[in-house]
């Protein structure tokens, strides 16, 4: 691939919330894109716990955690 998403990150000057599963195959794509995100301080990554990249959009259990971390994050960040 020749395209890289991640090329300019650390232009992010805002907050930034980054979410993964601690078992998804794509969980080091995320990992590098935080690493690239210098521009703000203001960032969190957040790993579910045992949640696979496909779990955490429809287990009960990842999507509780997720959409409460994206509520307090949105709450304190808008």
């Amino acid at each position: 691939m020749t395209w890289d998403a991640t090329n300019q990150a650390e232009l992010i000057d805002q907050p930034l919330l980054m979410i993964a599963g601690s078992a998804a195959d794509t969980r080091y794509m995320t990992e590098q894109a935080f690493a690239k995100a210098t521009g703000t301080k203001n960032k969190e990554l957040v790993l579910i716990d045992g949640a696979s990249h496909i779990e955490t959009y429809w287990k009960p259990e990842y999507v509780k955690q997720i959409s409460e971390k994206l509520t307090g994050f949105f709450g304190k960040n808008l």
